[in-house]
C-alpha cells in the first residue's frame, strides 16, 4: 500500500494505492507487512500534520493489516525514537513504537536507522540542506564514527528489515543502524 503508484514492475508486486487517513475496510489478506511510511514537520506543514502521519496513519494501517491477517509486522522508526523525549520528533517516533508493541502482532521488528543515505529526488521528496551536509560529513567521517552513527544505504534498511521480518521472531526485535550497515 502507498500513496501513490510505484515505477517498478514485478509479477508478485501489487500497488493498493489507500488514502491512510480513510483506509478501506476490504483490505487484501497479507502474511507480513512493512510500513516505511513518514514526512517531515516541514513537509507535513505542523507538528499536528506530521503525527497525523507518522503515528497516526502508521497505526491505521497495522490495526488495518492485522485484520487482513498480518502476523508479522516491520516498521522503519528512527534512531533517538523514545516515547518520553523532549525531541517531538522522536517522541512521535517512540509513541508509534509503543502503539505497534501493544497491538499484539506475533513478531513485531523495528528498524531504527541513523541518517538514511539514499536518492529521494527519485522519491520525488524534496531536497534536505542539512541531511544533505549531514551525509556529507559522515560519509567522510564514516570509518571514525561508531556504526550506529554512520550513515546507512536506504536498501540496506530494507534488506535488514525484509530478513528479519521473514525470520519471524516472537516478540518485539529492534534493529539498530549498525546492525543494519552493509544489508
Amino acid at each position: 500500500m502507498g500513496r501513490r503508484t510505484l515505477d517498478q514492475k514485478h509479477p508478485k508486486l501489487f500497488c493498493h494505492v489507500v488514502d491512510f487517513a480513510a483506509l478501506p475496510h476490504d483490505l487484501p489478506r497479507v502474511d507480513d507487512c512493512f510500513i516505511a511510511l513518514g514526512t517531515t514537520i516541514k513537509v507535513a506543514g505542523s507538528q499536528e500534520a506530521f503525527r497525523a502521519i507518522d503515528l497516526k496513519a502508521v497505526e491505521a494501517l497495522a490495526l488495518a493489516v492485522k485484520a487482513s491477517g498480518a502476523t508479522k509486522l516491520g516498521v522503519v522508526s528512527a534512531m533517538g525514537a523514545n516515547s518520553q523525549s523532549s525531541v517531538f520528533y522522536n517522541r512521535i517516533k517512540g509513541e508509534m513504537e509503543v502503539s505497534l508493541a501493544r497491538m499484539g502482532f506475533k513478531s513485531l521488528v523495528i528498524a531504527r536507522p541513523s541518517l538514511i543515505d539514499g536518492d529521494r529526488t527519485a522519491l520525488n521528496q524534496p531536497g534536505r540542506a542539512g541531511e544533505g551536509l549531514g551525509l556529507m560529513l559522515t560519509r567522510k567521517l564514516g570509518p571514525l564514527l561508531p556504526s550506529n552513527y554512520r550513515a546507512i544505504a536506504a536498501k540496506d534498511v530494507a534488506h535488514a528489515l525484509i530478513r528479519s521480518v521473514k525470520a519471524g521472531t516472537p516478540g518485539v526485535v529492534t534493529l539498530l543502524s549498525g546492525e543494519m550497515q552493509g544489508g
